[in-house]
């Protein structure tokens, strides 16, 4: 009977070390344990555990990135209206190497004080300095950058392994009739940028069939003065071709004229050599020998030529006195 109690007692035994010794560990996360109430060194990686049941504790830690949301924040703005953020989330991560710090410091919900707390406390401070149209209107587009900012910079001090990646902050919930007054308002911005802009559209297409005439009216004179430039280039091409054909023609009558000169020259040059006083006097006696009548009859004139006196010598005979 006491064989069978104790076998009992260790099948009962291994059945609670089995069901409350034995935890997982997701991936993404580590295991932080606590024994006592007072937590270890160690620190497990994802995967099968064992621990000491109703002594050692554990608590997983998420290492991957990871959002944050905090909802519901009240603040108040300067002019002292009241108004609700309905979610704003905080998208950050923490390093493996500083969790065991970050959770002996913090817990292992550490994500509580160091940032659903922060949240609240910063977009209280925020409001306060700010009026509605600040908050709503006017500079709600830099309250996720000025959040992040300000997390990140308290964290670099009190948790320096908790990085914020972003911060993302949707649009307050603010009074009924305060928020029918803002969309009458929108409304009316909207319809002056809808005017604006069916103005600015109007505009640009004068402007535009103001530039589409300029290029057509410049098209056509840069067209006339490539017309005016093509004229100009035939002219100057017949001006060259006709002063080309000028200069043949001058240089052709110019040595026609110095071959008739050189001729001329060579020829002068000749008589002066052919010239001589001899040739002369030959000349001279073949002139009067061409130049001499003779007369036949019994009625020749009584003139006559001698010692050389004159130059001619006319024999006359009745024949020519009769005619």
């Amino acid at each position: 009977m006491n064989l069978l109690f104790h076998v009992l007692f260790v099948v009962i035994f291994t059945l609670i070390i089995a069901n409350f010794g034995i935890h997982k560990i997701e991936e993404g996360h580590v295991g932080v344990y606590y024994r006592g109430g007072a937590l270890l060194s160690e620190i497990s990686q994802p995967g099968f555990h064992m621990l000491i049941p109703f002594i050692t504790t554990f608590k997983p830690v998420q290492i991957t990135l990871q959002t944050d949301e905090v909802k519901n924040v009240p603040c108040g703005t300067s002019g002292g209206v009241m108004i609700y953020f309905d979610r704003i989330e905080v998208v950050n991560i923490l390093n493996i190497n500083s969790v065991h710090d970050i959770v002996r410091n913090y817990t292992a919900d550490y994500d509580k004080t160091l940032i659903f707390n922060k949240i609240h406390h910063e977009l209280n401070q925020f409001c306060s300095i700010h009026n509605l149209q600040e908050v709503y209107i006017d500079l709600f587009d830099q309250i996720d950058e000025n959040l992040k900012n300000s997390l990140q910079r308290d964290l670099n001090e009190m948790a320096p392994g908790l990085k914020i990646q972003a911060v993302r902050v949707t649009k307050p919930k603010i009074p009924e009739t305060i928020r029918k007054n803002y969309e009458l308002m929108e409304g009316e911005k909207t319809k002056l940028l809808i005017a604006t802009q069916r103005q600015k559209v109007v505009e640009k297409d004068a402007e535009t069939e103001h530039k589409k005439a300029i290029i057509e009216t410049e098209k056509e004179a840069q067209i006339a003065q490539i017309h005016q430039k093509i004229k100009i280039m035939e002219k100057e091409s017949l001006q060259k071709i006709s002063f080309i054909e000028n200069t043949m023609y001058l240089a052709k009558e110019k040595n026609k004229a110095d071959a008739e000169f050189y001729q001329w020259q060579r020829q002068a040059e000749a008589n002066k050599l052919l010239f001589t006083p001899a040739y002369l006097e030959l000349k001279k006696y073949e002139s009067l020998s061409n130049s001499a009548k003779l007369y036949y009859g019994p009625n020749i004139p009584k003139m006559f030529t001698y010692g050389g006196c004159h130059e001619n010598t006319e024999i006359f005979n009745d024949k020519s006195l009769n005619n």
